[in-house]
């Protein structure tokens, strides 16, 4: 039942897509010099006309401004022309029939709801409606399913006005025109993430998830109804700067989107299916170490934190996808010197600092088709940078050169990778050294290494997506075999954080060197060290 519900449906919106299509069409034809007009109302015309067009092209790649402008054509078009009887609203979503509409008719107009009152955070406030009385099972999952939407659809007891549902009735027509689908209104929402086309078997199109506070939410009750509609969405959505085409012979591409939201797109055969995943990074503000870190003993997280960056110590922070290594970087620039100038390198734009921190030296640098990551970092040492910052290191050769320039290139590096210990941190960047061809003897390259990297920030997050600092880790070079030894200095427990070791010797009389007076007194006093 609800299958025929849903075709006949999506049978009547496709039609009016199609009316809609061909009304857009004949506008853009439209021969000006036919009907008479003077020259200021033809010059008005054509310039409207290259607006629309503009705005077709961008209003599905994150750009907003676009959007509301194709969206407000379509609303004019279906008001004035298509379907200009408010009663005839009902042949495309029965609003007044509870038990015709789909789930993806209630879920739209629950979005829609929402978006009037919480505006961005709409799908915020319908998710914990969804999730509320939920046990998150993590060998279940999370999902949002048709009974969830059913209840809390029955809950909100919903009357739309004629003009709110034509509002409904425009969106859906949007969306599967030159939107993104059953994703279009989510993926202007503030969650960290959406993704399409990774689960289910062929045919079977229910593939929507949402990463929402460190979970991966299945919403199963939506679909995007075909293949081909799936397809659309992925060759449409990563447009944003001609990033390239999207072909057999590249299976993917990795860009942003006008808002800054990471987009990396797939396709067969590199891939078993089309499908695309949305990284949103409007959800990271600028925060405080003392608001993202809200454990017992957070107070001595941040004053270890502060110590290691005002002390210009190279640092990683590492961590598996979606345990905040983005966002404690961009928390740590805080105890960064004004004075200094910040070079970034990303493998596509993510960090945005210059958002966040507009009056800072800040440039940032990304890989390009024709600018690799090892030139990019060979640029930057002429660009009097005095703080390096990687995004991220997902390369030999990158790792290689922030190993280099870390030791010659700069006062110090932040940088952020995958490693699950400090251990597999420093075995990496040994065999970085080594498969780039900066070394060919291992124990030498891991003596680079050791000098290079001084700590170790790993960050965690548990299966209810509490996100929290596993430990701080200092790598300290000795006279051992192995030439280092870890020593932990905070670790995180059942009882909160607790100091568990202390700063090295060499690494406090370094860490002294670039501190003001006023931190170095405080640091002496906090470690019992005689003033030098």
């Amino acid at each position: 039942m609800k299958q025929e519900k849903r075709q006949e449906g999506s049978k009547m919106i496709n039609t009016l897509v199609e009316l809609v299509s061909e009304e857009i069409n004949g506008i853009l034809r439209t021969n000006l010099y036919e009907n008479g007009l003077s020259e200021i109302e033809i010059a008005n015309l054509r310039a409207k006309k290259s607006e629309l067009r503009a705005a077709l092209r961008n209003c599905g790649i994150g750009d907003v401004h676009a959007k509301t402008y194709v969206k407000q054509t379509i609303k004019n078009i279906i008001s004035s022309k298509l379907v200009p009887e408010v009663k005839n609203y009902e042949l495309y979503i029965p609003f007044s029939r509870v038990d015709k509409l789909t789930s993806r008719d209630k879920f739209d107009i629950l979005l829609y709801h929402m978006m009037n009152e919480h505006g961005d955070m709409a799908l915020a406030e319908l998710l914990e409606m969804c999730i509320s009385g939920k046990k998150y099972d993590i060998y279940d999952g999370l999902s949002i399913n048709d009974d969830d939407i059913e209840e809390v659809y029955s809950q909100m007891n919903i009357y739309l006005t004629a003009g709110e549902r034509l509002d409904v009735l425009t969106q859906r027509v949007y969306s599967q025109y030159k939107g993104l689908g059953v994703i279009d209104d989510m993926r202007d929402m503030k969650i960290e993430g959406v993704s399409g086309g990774v689960s289910g078997k062929e045919g079977n199109y229910n593939s929507v998830w949402l990463l929402y506070k460190g979970m991966n939410v299945h919403v199963s009750c939506l679909t995007f109804e075909s293949e081909m509609e799936l397809e659309r969405i992925c060759m449409n959505i990563y447009r944003y700067g001609s990033p390239g085409q999207l072909s057999k012979s590249k299976g993917y591409i990795v860009n942003e989107m006008k808002d800054h939201s990471r987009v990396v797109v797939v396709r067969p055969s590199f891939s078993e299916s089309f499908a695309f995943f949305v990284r949103k990074f409007d959800t990271i503000e600028r925060k405080a170490v003392s608001e993202l870190i809200t454990d017992r003993g957070w107070e001595l997280v941040e004053e270890i934190l502060k110590y290691i960056i005002r002390g210009c110590q190279v640092s990683a922070i590492t961590g598996a996808q979606g345990t905040g290594k983005t966002t404690l970087l961009m928390s740590l620039i805080d105890y960064i010197p004004a004075a200094y100038t910040l070079r970034i390198q990303e493998m596509a734009f993510e960090l945005h600092l210059r958002d966040i921190y507009p009056d800072r030296n800040i440039l940032t640098f990304q890989e390009t088709e024709y600018v690799s990551g090892q030139e990019g970092l060979d640029i930057q040492k002429k660009t009097d940078g005095v703080v390096n910052i990687l995004g991220e290191i997902a390369s030999n050769d990158v790792a290689a050169w922030m190993i280099q320039m870390s030791q010659v290139g700069s006062l110090f590096t932040i940088f952020t990778h995958h490693a699950k210990t400090t251990e597999n941190l420093i075995k990496y960047m040994r065999n970085a050294l080594i498969i780039s061809g900066s070394f060919n003897n291992e124990k030498i390259a891991l003596e680079q290494v050791v000098d290079a990297v001084r700590f170790d920030i790993h960050v965690e997050k548990d299966i209810y997506g509490h996100r929290y600092i596993e430990r701080i880790s200092e790598i300290v070079k000795d006279d051992s075999d192995r030439g280092y030894r870890i020593e932990d200095i905070i670790r995180y427990g059942e009882d909160g954080y607790m100091l568990v070791g202390g700063f090295s010797e060499n690494v406090m009389t370094d860490m002294k060197k670039h501190m003001s007076k006023q931190d170095r007194e405080a640091f002496n006093e906090k470690y019992n060290i005689q003033a030098v």
